[in-house]
């Protein structure tokens, strides 16, 4: 007879940032993690789980790749969000260069998260790229781009491109 082994997912809890503040702007976000995603010299990928009112349940690293990138799957996006009860979420990823102009991947990985939290009802409400420890911040909501379909997000890349090497 072939075993069957039962398996348990839960959430195991790390080490603690405090904040019970809401995070309602990409700037009390850098205010709470900002030190924290310094510390690395990759890519990280995590994931602020929030409540209705937007004060933070947890933070879940999701990923930690290289220097320039973070494999990124949304099923394990979504895992801390749907154990932890979120009402929405805020992923935030480093660029350990410093450089915060987004990539055509991580363009890619909001859009798709966007729509997996929007099938799931657990909504993205940002995207934030943090400049390694330059204190400078992107935020694709501030920029329009959270709601953008793949060309307008194409075109917006292009554009930062071209403005980036006029100020070479």
């Amino acid at each position: 007879m072939h075993e069957l082994e039962v398996v348990k997912i839960r959430l195991v809890k790390g080490t603690s940032l405090y904040s019970d503040k809401e995070l309602n702007s990409p700037e009390a976000v850098m205010e709470l993690i900002a030190g924290e995603m310094a510390l690395y010299d990759r890519e990280v990928l995590c994931i602020l789980n929030l409540k209705t009112d937007g004060t933070p349940i947890n933070l879940n690293i999701v990923s930690v790749g290289t220097v320039n990138q973070a494999m990124v799957i949304p099923g394990d996006v979504f895992k801390s969000s749907i154990l932890s009860n979120a009402d929405h979420i805020i992923a935030v990823h480093n660029h350990p260069s410093g450089k915060i102009l987004p990539s055509r991947s991580d363009l890619y990985i909001t859009q798709r998260l966007r729509l997996g939290g929007e099938l799931m009802g657990i909504p993205l409400s940002d995207h934030i790229i943090i400049g390694g420890g330059s204190g400078q911040m992107f935020s694709f909501r501030e920029h329009g781009l959270l709601q953008a379909d793949p060309k307008e997000m194409e075109q917006f890349f292009r554009s930062m491109k071209k403005e980036a090497c006029r100020e070479r």
